[in-house]
């Protein structure tokens, strides 16, 4: 199989799932090594294919779907308080998309979250203490964006609100 089919297979399989695909799991189901597959996504997503690259795995993000509005959401928390923030936003029963620091040297740093609901939540939370890694907001003392995508403004309204209770959210005006 050339690149061109390969790359055309794995938009066909992150297509029909459900659930982010490991770039291992892609390698295996093409009988590739995963620097092939990794690659592959990497052209694809330079092509603008909808696929997002989550800690559990890629994605092709559907654009379709009932959630229509989005709104970002500015707040500063502790490195503790991770889980708080992601379930006060899903019980609500909003997405996090993705999260977002402005760095005083490299700009604007984004990177896909996908963040469903509580158990996409923990998962997250707990891969991060296992790998022993940090948060992208330690780069801004704490201080990021969120994207969250809901199925109305009230939802989104509701978050908001949620997320001033718990003294999270920072006042942008």
């Amino acid at each position: 199989m050339n690149k061109e089919e390969r790359q055309k297979q794995i938009l066909k399989i992150l297509k029909n799932e459900a659930a982010p695909l490991s770039g291992t799991e892609l390698a295996r189901r093409l009988n590739v090594s995963r620097q092939v597959v990794v690659q592959d996504i990497a052209l694809l997503r330079a092509d603008n294919r909808n696929i997002i690259a989550t800690n559990k795995g890629y994605l092709f993000f559907h654009e379709g779907g009932q959630a229509k509005s989005r709104r970002s959401f500015c707040v500063c928390h502790r490195d503790e308080d991770i889980l708080d923030e992601f379930y006060a936003i899903v019980d609500c029963g909003g997405r996090v998309l993705n999260v977002v620091v402005e760095h005083e040297i490299y700009g604007q740093i984004a990177v896909d979250l996908i963040i469903n609901n509580r158990e996409d939540a923990l998962s997250y939370v707990e891969k991060s203490r296992d790998k022993n890694t940090k948060p992208l907001n330690i780069l801004t003392n704490g201080v990021h964006y969120h994207t969250v995508k809901a199925d109305g403004e009230e939802i989104l309204d509701k978050i908001e609100e949620r997320l001033k209770k718990l003294g999270y959210l920072i006042d942008n005006e």
